[in-house]
C-alpha cells in the first residue's frame, strides 16, 4: 500500500465519520483503528491534518454548513473549496481512534509526529472553556497516551497552559492527574513545581467542578509519590524524599479539609475524602498528629451523609494506617467512635451486588485489621459483648469481624485465644441460619490458627459435627447472588466442607480430632453426620498409620467417652445396610471399619483387607435404584458370619451380641435398619457357643420387642430363625418357656383389666410367636424340622391361634394374626417339601390345612388385593398338594375354582399406587400358577391339561383385559410345565390341538400387549407338545416353531400393521406344523372368533384364517363354495371394516388357488351386485397374475353369450327392442368392480388391448339396450333406497368399465379429456355415440399413443362383426386416429389405410362415410404423406361423391369435406385429371336444401379454384364462370356458413378470371367479417394501409459489477484494482441503507491487507 493510498483511505473514512447512524460511526472508527494498525504514522498524520483543516470556519462556510445539515450531509468538504467545522462528537471519535493507535504504537512514533499530536490534542482539549466532557476527555487521553513515552514534551505543552495567577482549564488539571497515574517515574520529578503552581490556584477555584478536579489531581499526585518512594531502587532520581512534598501537601490539606470538605455538594466531599487518604501519608508527622482529632471525626461524619461509603472507608483505612505508622497517641481517645462507626458499616445489610458495596465491606474489615494491630484489647472488649446482641445483623457482622481479625491479626490475637473461645459459647446456641454459617466460618479460622487446641476447642468441633448432622433440604430454596438468607442445607454443606478441610489440611488438628471424632459415631443425633465423620476419621487414621503404629493405637479403656469396638462395629455395620443414604454412608462406614480393624480385633486385618473391598466394589457397580436390598443384606450378614468365624472367640462374640441388643432402641422408627440389626443379632447368637447367653438374650428380645409393629415382629422372627440354624432345640424351648413364663401370663392378666386393649396386645404377641415358629421351620436344618413340625411347631402355632384345626372353624378379629398363621403354615409346608424325606412323609393334617387355607382365601374381598393372605395361603396349598395323601378330585376342582375367583377378578391398581401393590399382585399370581402347576403335576395327560384349560377358559374370553392377561399367563405357565415334563410312551394323537390353538392364537392380537406375549407362549408350547406326541425328543428344537419366540417383539409394537403382520407370521408357523386333520377344526374355531368382542382378536382371527387359506388352501377345493358363502354371511353380519378387508383377502387367496370356481360363484350372485359382492370382486385385483386370469375369464364370459336379444317393446310401441342378456351384463359389472381397484393396474396393462377393444365394442352393442324386466324392477327399488348400488343400465355399465380400465391403465388424461369434452355422455347416446368414439380416439392418440398398435390390431378384427354398430364404432375409432401424427410415428399409416380401404364396400353407409372421413384426416395427421398416397385418396374420395346407396347424401357430404382438406396437399398432376369431374359433380349441391351440403360444395369449389391458380384450363374456366352467378346469389344466403363459403369461393375464383380489376374488387370487399355493399363491391380500387411499426427499444440491464475479496491470496493482490474498488466503496458510504454504509466502512478498514 502506497502512502498516498493510505492517506486516501484515511480521508474517505474521516469524511464518513459524520454519518448519522451511530453504528456506522462506530464502524468507521474501527476502520480507522485498523488502518492505524497497518500504517500508524499515515493514519495519525491524516487524522491530525483532518482535524486542523476543519478547525476554523468562515462566515461563508458557516452558511454552507447550515445548508449541509439541512440536506442531511454535515461536515463534508464543499465544492467551493471551504471546509466546514467538524462537530465535537465527530472530533471525539477521531481522537479516540488516535488514542487507540498511539497506545498500540507508542514505540514507533517519532518526535515530530509526537509533537504534532501533542499540539493537536492540547488544542482540542482547551479550545473551548466550557466543559464538553467526551471531546475534551478524548483529547486528554491522547495526551496521556503520548505522555507514556514523551512525558517531557507533553509536560512542556501542559505547563504552558498551567500558569500561575490564572485558573487552568479543567482538563489540563485532569490530564496532569492521569499522567501521574500512568507514568509515575516520569511525573514525580515535575510534582514540586506543579504543586507550587497549584497551591495558589486552590484558593481561586470557586466552582465545585474545579475543586473536584484539583482533589483528583492531589489524590493521584500523592499516590504516585507514595509509589515512587516505595520503589526508589527503580526510580530515576533516588534522592527524592517524602518531606520534599510535606509542606505543599499540608497546605493543600488545609484547604481541602477545612474549607472544601464542608461543601454541600456530595461529589466534592467524596473527591476531598478520596484525596485525604493518600495525602495523610505525606503529611509531616507532627501535623498529622495535630490534625487527627479533627480529621477522624470529619471523615466518620461522612458515613452518615453518603449512601455509598466505599471511598470514605478506603480513605479512613489509609488515614488509620498513616496514624499507626507514626505511632499516633491521639488515636486511642477516638477508638470508641471509630469502632462504633466501623461496626455499624459492617452490620449494614448487603442489598446490592454492586462492586462498590462489596469493596466497602473489604475496606471496613481492613480498618478493623489496623485497629486490631494497635489496640487488640479495646477491639475485643468492643466486639465480643456484641455477640449477645438481639439484632441478627449485629451478631453476624460481629462474627465476620472476629473471623477477619483471627486471620489477619494472628500474632496480636495469640494471647487472646481463651478469651475469644469463651466468648463463642453464646453464638454456639444461636439457632439463626445466618449466624450458624458465620459461626462455622469463625471456627474454620480458629482451626487454622490453633484455637481448637485450647480448652473449649472440643465444643467448637462438636458444633461443626452438629451442623453436619442437620437434615439436608430435599429442594433448597433458590436464592439470588446477593441474598444472605441461606437454607439449612447451606449451613450443612459448609460445615461438611469445613470438617473435611480441617481434618485433611490442618496438620495441628490431627491430635485434636483423633480419636475425639469417634465419640460422635454412635449417638443417634449425629446420624446425619456419619458420612463426613467417617471420611475425616479415615483420613486421620491413615495419617496416624503413616506416623507409626503407636500413634494409631486407641486406648479405649483410658477414655471412657469413646465408644467400644463392639459399639463401633455394630453401628457401622447397621448403618451400612442402607448404603446410599446420607451421601453414601455405607461405603464410608465400611472404609472406616476397614481402617479400624486393629482396634476392633487383631485377627481381622488380613480378612477384612479382602472382604471389605469386595463389598465396596459391589456398591460402586450399582446405584440406589439398581441395588437389591435383600442381596446386599445377605452380603453384609455373610461378612458378619465370616468375621465371627475369624475371631472365633465366644466372649468377644457374646459382647458383640450384647452391644447389638443394647443399640436396638436407637433404631426405633427406622424399621429397615432395626430389622437388619435383628438379623445381625441372630447371626451373632448363632455363632455363640454359650447356650445360657443365647437363651437369656432371646428371652430379653421377646420381653423388650415392640410387638405392635409389624416390621419389628418380622425382624425378631428372622432373628429367631437365623439363631435356630445352630440352636434349634434351644430356640424352641425358649419359645415354649416364654409362653409359660410369668411375663406372658402377666401380660394377659394386665390386659384383662383393659379388655378392649388386651385382645389387641395379646394377638400382637401371638403374631410374634407364630412368626417365630414359621421362621424357625424355614431356617432350621431340614432333617431336624420333620420330626418337630407336627408335634412342636404346628401344634404351638395353632395353639397361639386359639383354635384347633380339626373340625373347628378359625375366626379372628385381627387380620395380622391370620396373616401370620398363613405365613407360618406356608413356611412350615415349604420346609417339609424341601426336605429330602418329603416323599415318604405322611402329613396327616394335610386336608384340614388345605380346607383352612381355602377358607381364608374365600374370606378375602374379590375386587381388591390388600394383604398377602391369598398369596401365602395358595403357596401353603401348593406345598400341601404335593404331599401325601392325595386330595379328592372334587376338592381339587373346588380349590382351583376358589383360587381363580379370588385372584382373577381382583381389579388392577390405578397408576402411581406404589411398588408395594404391584409386587404383592405379582407374588400372588406366581403363587396361583404354582398351585395350578402342582395340581397338573398329578395328572400329566392331555385330558388333565384340558381340565386345567377348561377352568381357565372363561377368564381367557373375559371382556376384562386384566382377567385375560392373567388367564393367558397362567395358561402359558401350565403349558410350559406340561411340555417340560412330557413323557410319551406311545405315539398318540394330540386330539385337542386344533381347538386349543384356535382358543389361544387370536389372543396374539389382544388389546393388552402382555396378553399377546402369553398367547404366543401358549401356541409355542402347544406346537412343541404336538411334536412331542409325534415322537420328537424333548430337547428337539424345531426351527419353524422357534421363530415364534422371535416374533414376540413385533407383538409389542404399537403399530397395528406390524402387530397383524406378526400374527400372520404366527399363522404361517401354525399352518406348517398343524396336522391336516386338525385344519378344519381350527378354521371353524377361528371363524367363530370373528365375532370376538375384542376387535383386535377378531382382526387377528381374520389374518390367521387368510394365512391358513393361503398356506393350506390347496386342499379346500370342495369347500370353496361353502367358504365363500360363510364369508358373505360374515360380511352381512358385521360392518367392521377389517372383517370386510379380511373377507376380500380370503376370496383372493381362494381365487389364487381355484380361480375359475371363485369367478363362477361370484358371477352367480344376483344382479345388481350388492356392496359385499362388489367388495369380493375387488379383492381379486390384488395380485397381477391372478387379476389377469380373472379379467381373462370375465372377458370370455362377456363375449360368450349374445350381448342382447331382440324383443318387442310392450306398452306404447310395437317396434322391436333390445334387451341385455344377464351373463355378459354380470361380467361387465364384474369387470368394472375388478378394475376399479387400484391394484388391478398391472393386469389391466397386460390385457390393455383386449380390454379396450372388448369394452368399446360392448359399449356400441349396448347403446339403447334395455335391462330385463326383472332387473328393471330391482333397479327401481335400488334407486329409491338411501344406499343405492351403481346403475345397472347396460351401456352405462360398459362405459364405467371402460373408464375404470383407462384409469387403471395409466390413461387418466384420456378420461379427463373426455370428461371435459362430454365424450362419455356422447358414448351413451345413439345420436352422440359416433362423436364420442371420435373424441375417445383423439384422446387416445394424444395421451396413449404407445397403446395404439395393439388396440388397432384388436379393432381391425371386428371388420367382419355381425353387429353393424360394432363395425361403425371400430371404423370411427380408426378413422379418427388418422387425425394425429402418432400413426405416422408408430408406422401404423399403411396398415390403417389398407384396413379402411377394405371397409369401403361395407354395406353400412355409416361405415363407408367414416372411411372417407378417416382418409381425409390424413391432411391433418400426416400431410407430408398425402402426396405419396394422392391417387389412392382421390379415387376413394371421388368415389364417395358417386355413392348412390346413401339416400341422405351423407357419404357425398363427407367426400366433399374431405376433398377440400386434401386438395392443397396432392400433386397437381394427380389433381388436374379429376378437376372437371369434381366441379361438375358438386355443382348440383350448390342449391341443395341442406345447408351442410350447400356450404361444403361451395367451399370445395373455392378450393378447386385455388388449386388452379396460374394454370386454369379452359374447360374448368367455364365451370368457374358458370359458377359466378349462383355464388353471387348465395352471398345473400340466410345461413352464415354458406355466405362465408361464397366469399371464400369468389376470392379464390378471382385469379382464374384473368381480370385484375375484378380480382382486386373481390379481394377488397369479400374479406371475412366485413360488411358487404354491392356498390363498393364494383369499385376496383384498394389502398394499402399497413405500415411497419418499430418495436420497443431494447431494455438496459443494470448489473452490480464490483466487490472486494477479503481473503485474496498475497500473490493475487496486485491484480485487484484498488482505485476502482475504493471509488465503489466510497459511493456505498453514501448509500441510504445504514447497513450498507456500515459494511462499506468495514471493508475500507480491511483494505490495509493490500499494503
Amino acid at each position: 500500500m502506497t502512502e498516498s493510498y493510505a492517506r486516501k483511505l484515511a480521508a474517505i473514512l474521516l469524511d464518513a465519520v459524520t454519518d448519522k447512524d451511530p453504528v456506522v460511526q462506530e464502524q468507521v472508527c474501527s476502520a480507522l483503528c485498523a488502518l492505524g494498525e497497518a500504517q500508524p504514522e499515515e493514519a495519525l498524520s491524516a487524522c491530525e491534518e483532518y482535524l486542523w483543516q476543519h478547525e476554523k470556519v468562515s462566515r461563508e462556510n458557516r452558511r454552507h454548513q447550515q445548508s449541509a445539515w439541512v440536506l442531511g450531509s454535515p461536515s463534508r468538504t464543499f465544492l467551493n473549496g471551504f471546509s466546514a467545522q467538524l462537530a465535537h462528537p465527530y472530533r471525539t471519535m477521531i481522537l479516540r481512534a488516535m488514542e487507540t493507535v498511539v497506545s498500540g504504537h507508542i514505540g514507533e512514533l517519532d518526535k515530530d509526529m509526537a509533537r504534532a499530536i501533542i499540539l493537536l490534542a492540547s488544542s482540542e482539549m482547551t479550545r473551548v472553556k466550557e466543559l464538553v466532557c467526551d471531546w475534551q476527555q478524548a483529547a486528554s487521553s491522547v495526551l496521556v497516551a503520548v505522555g507514556k513515552r514523551f512525558i517531557g514534551k507533553v509536560m512542556e505543552e501542559l505547563l504552558s497552559k498551567f500558569q500561575p495567577g490564572a485558573l487552568p482549564h479543567y482538563f489540563v488539571v485532569q490530564t496532569l492527574a492521569n499522567l501521574a497515574a500512568s507514568n509515575v517515574f516520569g511525573m514525580v520529578p515535575f510534582l514540586t513545581s506543579i504543586l507550587s503552581t497549584m497551591l495558589p490556584m486552590l484558593g481561586m477555584a470557586k466552582h465545585d467542578t474545579m475543586r473536584a478536579v484539583f482533589c483528583c489531581a492531589l489524590q493521584y499526585f500523592s499516590e504516585s509519590t507514595l509509589e515512587y518512594l516505595a520503589n526508589l531502587d527503580q526510580a530515576p532520581d533516588p534522592t527524592v524524599r517524602k518531606d520534599t512534598f510535606a509542606t505543599d501537601i499540608f497546605s493543600a490539606y488545609d484547604i481541602l479539609f477545612n474549607h472544601w470538605l464542608q461543601s454541600r455538594e456530595a461529589k466534592l466531599r467524596l473527591a476531598v475524602v478520596e484525596a485525604l487518604g493518600p495525602m495523610s501519608h505525606l503529611l509531616p508527622s507532627e501535623k498529622l498528629e495535630e490534625q487527627l482529632p479533627k480529621l477522624l471525626p470529619g471523615v466518620l461524619a461522612l458515613f452518615k451523609k453518603h449512601a455509598e461509603t466505599f471511598h470514605v472507608s478506603k480513605s479512613l483505612g489509609q488515614i488509620l494506617e498513616a496514624a499507626v505508622s507514626v505511632g499516633s497517641r491521639t488515636l486511642e481517645p477516638q477508638l470508641d467512635s471509630l469502632l462504633a462507626a466501623l461496626h455499624a458499616q459492617i452490620c449494614v445489610p448487603v442489598e446490592s451486588s454492586s462492586p462498590l458495596v462489596v469493596s466497602n465491606q473489604k475496606e471496613v474489615l481492613r480498618c478493623f485489621t489496623v485497629l486490631a494491630c494497635c489496640a487488640p484489647d479495646r477491639l475485643l472488649a468492643f466486639l465480643l459483648p456484641k455477640l449477645d446482641a438481639s439484632n441478627e445483623r449485629t451478631r453476624v457482622g460481629t462474627l465476620q469481624v472476629v473471623r477477619h481479625v483471627i486471620n489477619s491479626a494472628a500474632s496480636q490475637m495469640e494471647v487472646k485465644k481463651p478469651f475469644i473461645l469463651s466468648s463463642m459459647r453464646l453464638p454456639l446456641l444461636d439457632t439463626n441460619t445466618k449466624v450458624k454459617r458465620a459461626v462455622v466460618q469463625v471456627i474454620s479460622a480458629m482451626a487454622h490458627h490453633g484455637y481448637l487446641e485450647q480448652p473449649g476447642g472440643e465444643a467448637m468441633v462438636e458444633y461443626i459435627v452438629q451442623q453436619c448432622a442437620l437434615p439436608p433440604e430435599t429442594e433448597p430454596q433458590k436464592l439470588g447472588p446477593d441474598s444472605e438468607d441461606l437454607p439449612a442445607d447451606g449451613v450443612r454443606a459448609i460445615s461438611i466442607s469445613t470438617l473435611y478441610l480441617v481434618s485433611t489440611t490442618v496438620d495441628r488438628m490431627s491430635d485434636v480430632l483423633w480419636p475425639y471424632l469417634l465419640e460422635f459415631l454412635t449417638p443417634v443425633r449425629f446420624t446425619g453426620a456419619l458420612t463426613p465423620l467417617c471420611k475425616s476419621l479415615v483420613h486421620l487414621a491413615q495419617k496416624r498409620q503413616e506416623v507409626g503404629a503407636d500413634a494409631f493405637l486407641i486406648q479405649y479403656d483410658g477414655n471412657v467417652t469413646l465408644p467400644s469396638p463392639y459399639a463401633i462395629t455394630t453401628r457401622l455395620l447397621t448403618v451400612s445396610s442402607n448404603p446410599y443414604l446420607g451421601d453414601g454412608r455405607g461405603a464410608a462406614s465400611l472404609r472406616l471399619l476397614n481402617v479400624l480393624h486393629r482396634g476392633i480385633h487383631p485377627a481381622l486385618g488380613p480378612r477384612w483387607a479382602t472382604t471389605i473391598p469386595l463389598l465396596l466394589e459391589h456398591l460402586d457397580e450399582r446405584t440406589e435404584e439398581s441395588l437389591s436390598q435383600k442381596e446386599w443384606e445377605e452380603k453384609l450378614l455373610a461378612f458378619l458370619r465370616d468375621t465371627l468365624a475369624v475371631v472365633s472367640d465366644n466372649t468377644w462374640i457374646c459382647q458383640l451380641s450384647l452391644e447389638m441388643c443394647k443399640q436396638l432402641p436407637c433404631y426405633n422408627g427406622i424399621p429397615q435398619e432395626k430389622n437388619f440389626l435383628y438379623k445381625c443379632i441372630g447371626t451373632a447368637l448363632g455363632a455363640a457357643s454359650s447356650k445360657e447367653v443365647v437363651r437369656k438374650q432371646l428371652q430379653e428380645l421377646l420381653e423388650t420387642a415392640r410387638h405392635h409393629e409389624e416390621a419389628e415382629r418380622e425382624g425378631l422372627a428372622c432373628c429367631f430363625g437365623i439363631c435356630a440354624i445352630s440352636h434349634l432345640d434351644d430356640v424352641l424351648a425358649q419359645l415354649e418357656d416364654f409362653m409359660r413364663s410369668d411375663v406372658f401370663r402377666k401380660s394377659i392378666g394386665i390386659f384383662n383389666i383393659f379388655k378392649d386393649r388386651s385382645e389387641n396386645e395379646v394377638e400382637k404377641l401371638k403374631c410374634t410367636l407364630i412368626l417365630c415358629y414359621g421362621h424357625v421351620a424355614a431356617q432350621a436344618p431340614r432333617e431336624l424340622v420333620l420330626a418337630k413340625v407336627e408335634s412342636d411347631i404346628l401344634r404351638n402355632i395353632f395353639q397361639y391361634f386359639s383354635t384347633k384345626v380339626l373340625g373347628i372353624k378359625v375366626e379372628t378379629k385381627d387380620p395380622a394374626l391370620k396373616l401370620c398363621l398363613v405365613q407360618s403354615v406356608c413356611m412350615a409346608s415349604q420346609a417339609i417339601c424341601s426336605s429330602a424325606q418329603a416323599g415318604s412323609f405322611h402329613f396327616s393334617r394335610k386336608a384340614e390345612l388345605v380346607a383352612q387355607m381355602i377358607e381364608f382365601i374365600k374370606a378375602e374381598p374379590q375386587d381388591s388385593l390388600r394383604t398377602p393372605i391369598r398369596k401365602k395361603a395358595m403357596l401353603a396349598c401348593t406345598y400341601l398338594v404335593s404331599l401325601e395323601p392325595a386330595l379328592d378330585e372334587q376338592v381339587q376342582a373346588d380349590t382351583v375354582h376358589s383360587c381363580l375367583h379370588s385372584v382373577m377378578s381382583v381389579l388392577p391398581e390405578p397408576e402411581g399406587q406404589g411398588d408395594h401393590q404391584e409386587s404383592l399382585y405379582l407374588d400372588t399370581m406366581h403363587a396361583l400358577e404354582d398351585l395350578l402347576t402342582s395340581l397338573l403335576r398329578r395328572n400329566m395327560t392331555p385330558q388333565g391339561l384340558q381340565v386345567m384349560v377348561e377352568h381357565l377358559s372363561p377368564w381367557i374370553k373375559s371382556p376384562r383385559g386384566h382377567e385375560r392377561v392373567r388367564a393367558l399367563g397362567l395358561s402359558a405357565g401350565l403349558l410350559r410345565y406340561f411340555l417340560e415334563h412330557l413323557h410319551v410312551s406311545a405315539l398318540v394323537p394330540f386330539h385337542n390341538l386344533g381347538l386349543l390353538i384356535g382358543l389361544f392364537s387370536p389372543r396374539c392380537a389382544d388389546l393388552w400387549p402382555a396378553t399377546r406375549q402369553e398367547a404366543v407362549s401358549c401356541v409355542h408350547a402347544l406346537l412343541y407338545l404336538q411334536l412331542g406326541y409325534e415322537g420328537f425328543s424333548r430337547d428337539y428344537r424345531d426351527d419353524v416353531v422357534e421363530r415364534l419366540l422371535t416374533l414376540k417383539e413385533g407383538l409389542m409394537h404399537p403399530d397395528p400393521a406390524i402387530l397383524f403382520h406378526t400374527c400372520h407370521s404366527i399363522a404361517q408357523i401354525i399352518a406348517k406344523r398343524l396336522p391336516p386333520e386338525q385344519l378344519i377344526s381350527l378354521l371353524l374355531t377361528m371363524f367363530e372368533g370373528l365375532g370376538d368382542p375384542d376387535k383386535n382378536c377378531s382382526r387377528a382371527a381374520t389374518v390367521m384364517i387368510n394365512c391358513l387359506l393361503k398356506e393350506r388352501g390347496n386342499v379346500l377345493l370342495e369347500k370353496v363354495p361353502e367358504i365363500v358363502s360363510v364369508l358373505r354371511t360374515k360380511l352381512q353380519q358385521t360392518r367392521e371394516e377389517y372383517v370386510l378387508q379380511a373377507a376380500q383377502h380370503s376370496v383372493y387367496l381362494l381365487a389364487s388357488q381355484h380361480c375359475a370356481a371363485v369367478v363362477s360363484s361370484l358371477l352367480g350372485s344376483p344382479l345388481p351386485f350388492d356392496s359385499h359382492t362388489c367388495t369380493l370382486w375387488r379383492a381379486l385385483a390384488v395380485e397381477p397374475g391372478l387379476t389377469a386370469q380373472v379379467l381373462g375369464l370375465l372377458l370370455e364370459k362377456m363375449s360368450r353369450d349374445v350381448p342382447f336379444k331382440e324383443t318387442r317393446a310392450f306398452l306404447l310401441s310395437s317396434s322391436p327392442g333390445r334387451v341385455a342378456t344377464v351373463l355378459p351384463l354380470a361380467a361387465t359389472c364384474a369387470l368394472y368392480e375388478v378394475m376399479s381397484a387400484l391394484a388391478s393396474g398391472p393386469a389391466v396393462l397386460e390385457l390393455y388391448p383386449q380390454l379396450f377393444a372388448a369394452l368399446l365394442l360392448r359399449i356400441s352393442c349396448t347403446v339403447g339396450v334395455l335391462l330385463p324386466r326383472t332387473l328393471q324392477a330391482k333397479e327401481k327399488r335400488g334407486a329409491g333406497s338411501a344406499l343405492a348400488p351403481r346403475s345397472l343400465e347396460p351401456c352405462s355399465s360398459a362405459v364405467d368399465a371402460l373408464q375404470a380400465m383407462l384409469l387403471r391403465g395409466g390413461n387418466e388424461d384420456v378420461v379427463q379429456r373426455l370428461e371435459l369434452e362430454g365424450g362419455w355422455q356422447l358414448l351413451r347416446t345413439s345420436a352422440g355415440h359416433e362423436e364420442g368414439v371420435a373424441r375417445l380416439a383423439s384422446a387416445m392418440a394424444k395421451f396413449a399413443g404407445p397403446r395404439l398398435p395393439l388396440v388397432m390390431k384388436e379393432l381391425v378384427c371386428t371388420h367382419s362383426s355381425v353387429y353393424e354398430i360394432q363395425r361403425v364404432t371400430s371404423t370411427g375409432f380408426l378413422a379418427e386416429l388418422l387425425t394425429s401424427n402418432v400413426v405416422n410415428d408408430l408406422m401404423l399409416l399403411e396398415s390403417l389405410l389398407d384396413n379402411l380401404a377394405a371397409r369401403q364396400k361395407d354395406p353400412c353407409a355409416s361405415v363407408r362415410r367414416l372411411v372417407l372421413r378417416g382418409l381425409a384426416n390424413m391432411a391433418s395427421g400426416s400431410p407430408d404423406k398425402v402426396r405419396a398416397h394422392g391417387p389412392q385418396l382421390l379415387t376413394a374420395v371421388i368415389g364417395g361423391l358417386d355413392d348412390t346407396d346413401d339416400p341422405h347424401s351423407l357419404v357425398a357430404l363427407e367426400a366433399m369435406v374431405g376433398l377440400a382438406r386434401l386438395l392443397d396437399l396432392v400433386e397437381p398432376q394427380d389433381l388436374r385429371p379429376v378437376l372437371l369431374h369434381v366441379a361438375i359433380r358438386i355443382r348440383p349441391f350448390f342449391d341443395s336444401e341442406k345447408m351442410e351440403l350447400r356450404s361444403a360444395s361451395i367451399r370445395l369449389f373455392g378450393h378447386l379454384n385455388k388449386a388452379c391458380h396460374g394454370g386454369c384450363e379452359d374447360m374448368f374456366l367455364e365451370q368457374v364462370v358458370g359458377g359466378l352467378v349462383p355464388l353471387l346469389l348465395h352471398l345473400r344466403d340466410p345461413q352464415a356458413p354458406v355466405t362465408s363459403a361464397c366469399r371464400f369461393a369468389l376470392c379464390m375464383s378471382g385469379p382464374n378470371l384473368e381480370c385484375a380489376e375484378l380480382q382486386a374488387a373481390l379481394q377488397k370487399h369479400l374479406q371475412e367479417g366485413r360488411g358487404l355493399h354491392f356498390g363498393e363491391f364494383l369499385n376496383s380500387t384498394c389502398k394499402l394501409l399497413v405500415r411497419a411499426w418499430a418495436g420497443p427499444p431494447p431494455l438496459t440491464l443494470l448489473l452490480p459489477t464490483g466487490f472486494l475479496v477479503l481473503h485474496v491470496e498475497a500473490e493475487h493482490r496486485p491484480q485487484v484494482d484498488l482505485e476502482q474498488l475504493t471509488a465503489a466503496l466510497q459511493l456505498l458510504l453514501k448509500d441510504p441503507a445504514p447497513l450498507v454504509r456500515m459494511k462499506a466502512a468495514e471493508t475500507l478498514g480491511r483494505l490495509v491487507k493490500f499494503a
